[in-house]
C-alpha cells in the first residue's frame, strides 16, 4: 500500500510539474510577443498577448486546485512537501508576470494612437528580453534543481533594475523638454516599472529552487537596485496602476 501511495504521488507530481512548464511556456511568449508588439508598433499581436493571458489564468487556477488536491490525498512530508509548496507559489509568480505582459499589451494599444518616444521602445523591448532570459533559465534551475543556475538569476535581476533606473530618468528628461511627451512617457513608465516587477517575480521563482534545494530561502536579503523611490536627485514617482 505504502508504494502504490509513492507512485501516485510520483504520478501526480509529474503532472502538475508538467502543467507548471506549459505555464511558463506561455508566459515567456507572453513577454517575448508584448515586447514585439510595443516596438513594432503591432496591435493585433498586442491583442493576441490580451487574449492569451486568459489560458495562463486557467492554467494557474488548475495548478492551485491540483496541488491543493495533492496535499490533501497524499499528505507529503519533508522534501516532498517542499516541492508542491514551490509549485503553488511558482504558479502563482507566474499568473502575475503574465498579468504584467498583459497590461503592456494594453499599453502598447494606447500608446498606438500618440508620436513615439525615440528609442524608449527598443529600449523596453530590450529590458523585456532580458527578464524573459531570466524567466527561461529559473524555470530550467527549476526543472534540473539547479542552485548556482537560481543563484545566478537572483543576481541578474539588480541588472533589470539599472535599467529602469535608467529608464525612469531618461522619460523625465522627455517630459522635461516638451510637455507633449507626459502622457507617452507616463505609460512607458509604468511599462518599465511592470517589467521591473516581472524581474521580481521571476526572481521569486529562483529563490523558491534555493529553497527546494537547499531547504531554507536566500539567507542574504535581496539587494534591490530599483533607486527611483529613494533617490532625492529624482522626482517621485506618480502612482502606479496594472493599466
Amino acid at each position: 500500500m505504502v508504494q502504490h501511495i509513492a507512485k501516485s504521488f510520483d504520478r501526480d507530481l509529474e503532472a502538475v510539474q508538467a502543467r507548471i512548464m506549459k505555464m511558463g511556456g506561455l508566459v515567456e511568449q507572453a513577454i517575448f510577443d508584448a515586447s514585439q508588439a510595443l516596438e513594432a508598433r503591432d496591435e493585433e499581436l498586442a491583442e493576441q498577448v490580451r487574449r492569451g493571458d486568459k489560458a495562463i489564468d486557467e492554467l494557474e487556477e488548475l495548478i492551485q486546485e491540483e496541488t491543493a488536491r495533492i496535499i490533501a490525498l497524499r499528505a507529503p512530508t519533508a522534501s516532498d512537501l517542499r516541492i508542491v509548496l514551490s509549485i503553488m507559489k511558482i504558479a502563482g509568480n507566474l499568473e502575475r508576470i503574465g498579468d504584467y505582459a498583459k497590461n503592456m499589451a494594453k499599453r502598447t494599444t494606447v500608446l498606438n494612437q500618440m508620436a513615439p518616444i525615440q528609442g524608449a521602445n527598443s529600449a523596453l523591448r530590450r529590458m523585456a528580453r532580458e527578464v524573459e532570459a531570466m524567466l527561461r533559465d529559473a524555470l530550467d534551475a527549476y526543472i534540473q534543481r539547479d542552485l548556482a543556475l537560481a543563484e545566478d538569476v537572483i543576481a541578474r535581476d539588480r541588472d533589470v533594475d539599472q535599467m529602469y533606473n535608467a529608464l525612469f530618468r531618461e522619460f523625465l528628461t522627455f517630459m522635461m523638454e516638451d510637455p507633449r511627451n507626459i502622457t507617452p512617457c507616463m505609460h512607458l513608465h509604468f511599462m518599465a516599472k511592470n517589467t521591473e516587477r516581472m524581474g521580481d517575480h521571476v526572481t521569486s521563482i529562483a529563490e523558491q529552487v534555493v529553497y527546494l534545494v537547499t531547504g531554507s530561502t536566500p539567507e542574504e536579503a535581496r539587494q534591490k537596485g530599483d533607486k527611483t523611490s529613494t533617490d532625492p536627485s529624482v522626482a517621485p514617482q506618480a502612482p502606479l496602476g496594472d493599466g
